[in-house]
């Protein structure tokens, strides 16, 4: 199947934080695939997880290889009400671009859906960055969301529930551990 019937409800795909925090109304939920995307720290963040004078990083889609997310489909009735919550959510320094991608369903299903991906003309695309790079801006940041290795230990924890194993993001967390160990 390659489009949503009519009266089915919109698709939202999630990679990061909406995978276990969704914040919205929905009536199914699925593990999903975008292929031609990976999951990346490339934006820097001075909202949730940083501020403008100490920045942290948070996820974006970056181009290249496939991520596995969750999926949501949402009615149509409450379709307004979520879209607006997600473009304050997500949209707050308007870092990404709001786009319909193609995912791939956990039922075989090929669904468009909204996604957010990494605006890379935008000020605070971080782009490829280094390992120790993403380790030291991750390690001590933190902004209204909490703290940054926060973001990344719920993340691998929630990889691990949908049984999925990331080696980079579990390597990254190991190190932010250790230099916010060794800052007290």
């Amino acid at each position: 199947m390659d489009r949503v019937e009519n009266g089915a409800g919109r698709w939202v795909f999630g990679y990061g934080s909406l995978m276990w925090r969704p914040g919205f109304a929905f009536v199914e939920r699925q593990a999903a695939v975008l292929h031609g995307r990976r999951r990346a720290f490339c934006i820097y963040s001075v909202h949730h997880r940083g501020t403008p004078e100490r920045k942290g990083l948070v996820l974006g889609l970056a181009a290249g290889g496939a991520v596995r997310g969750a999926a949501y489909r949402v009615s149509e009735a409450d379709w307004p009400e979520v879209h607006a919550y997600l473009m304050e959510r997500e949209q707050p320094t308007e870092t990404y671009v709001e786009a319909t991608v193609h995912i791939r369903l956990a039922d075989g299903r090929r669904v468009p859906s909204l996604g957010f991906l990494s605006d890379t003309s935008h000020p605070q695309w971080a782009g490829d960055l280094g390992f120790e790079e993403q380790a030291q801006l991750i390690a001590g940041s933190s902004g209204l969301s909490g703290r940054n290795i926060d973001y990344l230990r719920d993340l691998v924890m929630h990889l691990h529930e949908e049984k999925v194993r990331d080696r980079g993001m579990e390597r990254l967390l190991a190190r932010v551990e250790e230099l916010e160990a060794a800052a007290g």
